[in-house]
């Protein structure tokens, strides 16, 4: 039995004993699913109710979902460069972001999104800080955070360029109120920054004017719903609906385009194998400046008889007509 398998047992066993004297119509048709076909059959109906948009409009109604649809990041930096802001929000007891701190910004000296080295642009987007600097040149203050920049969607667009930090400002000179690309805020406040943060449950939007990018609990709900549909057909091996959520612009994060993926799936789904496909830490974050795009990312638990997998999953989607489209992923 798969852990998944043991999973749906337990389920199935907590639910008998605890509601069994309050069954309502939607609970015996569940019950009859395990009594005609077992937990297998238990299995891939829970799954498909996942796949359901009611489901997760129901799941999110009081979740807090101001950047999006979060489960492991509890600070989120944004960054509005038209304010020259660097805001600090910290998820509280209650799982509400609320805004700790309000940083004075320098960013790039040119305006608009980052597209080439050395444009002098901070990059618009959606970001990781993936390490702590702690000696940095005399110009940078005592210390910088490395961002992910360029993320899969940034390579996907052909930007180039790369060492977008936060920084602090120079110890012992003035400095221009402009950067070559990055985030620079004042020497207390990066102290402040690093006392308060966990660089691994950081994440860092960067926006040419709001601080976050309103999106609704039913276009949320949309791509979640969607997100475990294309679950369902790679997990049950249903190729043709598998391919469907992708575009065809689509380009893998190391080149290979559509058709050549599209070869190497049917490859892999002619084998017909029995999966275990769990989804932990989802991420779903509208992306700044894009309309109706969306980064995902999760830890991904995959285990078939010829391949295990465990580790981090980003996808770029975007929602056409209720519909998602994946154009990258990594």
């Amino acid at each position: 039995m798969t852990m998944q398998s043991k999973f749906v047992a337990f389920f199935l066993f907590f639910f008998l004993t605890t509601f069994s004297s309050q069954l309502c119509a939607s609970d015996v048709k569940l019950l009859t699913q395990y009594r005609m076909h077992g937990i297998d059959g238990l299995e891939k109906k829970l799954d498909q109710e996942l796949s359901k948009q009611n489901y997760w409009e129901n799941y999110l109604r009081n979740i807090d979902t101001k950047f999006g649809y979060i489960e492991s990041y509890t600070n989120i930096l944004t960054c509005n460069k038209s304010k020259s802001d660097l805001l600090v929000y910290v998820k509280d007891a209650n799982n509400s972001y609320v805004l700790q701190k309000d940083y004075n910004a320098f960013t790039g000296k040119m305006k608009g999104d980052k597209k080439t080295e050395g444009d002098l642009r901070t990059p618009i987007g959606v970001y990781d800080l993936v390490k702590k600097v702690s000696h940095v040149n005399k110009f940078y203050g005592p210390l910088a955070f490395v961002t992910s920049y360029p993320n899969i969607y940034d390579r996907y667009q052909g930007k180039t360029g790369q060492g977008i930090w936060i920084h602090g400002v120079p110890t012992d000179e003035k400095r221009d109120s402009f950067t070559k690309g990055c985030i620079a805020i004042g020497n207390k406040c990066i102290r402040s920054l690093n006392n308060e943060l966990d660089i691994k449950k950081t994440l860092l939007i960067i926006n040419a004017q709001s601080n976050y990018k309103k999106v609704s609990k039913v276009e949320l709900a949309k791509v979640l719903s969607q997100l475990y549909a294309w679950r369902y057909a790679w997990k049950y091996n249903n190729l043709q609906d598998y391919l469907n959520f992708y575009s065809p612009d689509f380009i893998r994060f190391d080149g290979m385009k559509i058709k050549r993926f599209k070869r190497y799936k049917k490859r892999i789904f002619a084998k017909n194998e029995s999966k275990s496909i769990i989804f932990k830490q989802l991420n779903v974050v509208p992306y700044p400046m894009h309309k109706n795009t969306f980064k995902v990312m999760f830890n991904e638990f995959y285990k078939s008889n010829s391949f295990t997998f465990t580790g981090k999953k980003t996808l770029i989607m975007k929602l056409e007509n209720s519909k998602i489209k994946i154009i990258t992923e990594k």
